[in-house]
């Protein structure tokens, strides 16, 4: 399994590689933004360092 680099939302480094492929950049951290704006956001309890 890839390591993850996204608790909240389970992205892992394969993920962000894939994601390149298909796109020509990574949209991952769009992705992300958007949600944390949305207020779904998890950081400090599901990332190990709560962060």
């Amino acid at each position: 399994m890839s390591e993850l680099i996204c608790y909240c939302f389970g992205y892992s480094v394969s993920d962000v590689e894939r994601d390149i492929a298909e796109n020509g950049k990574s949209t991952i951290m769009e992705r992300i933004m958007v949600e944390k704006r949305k207020g779904g956001c998890q950081c400090a309890t599901k990332h190990p360092q709560g962060r």
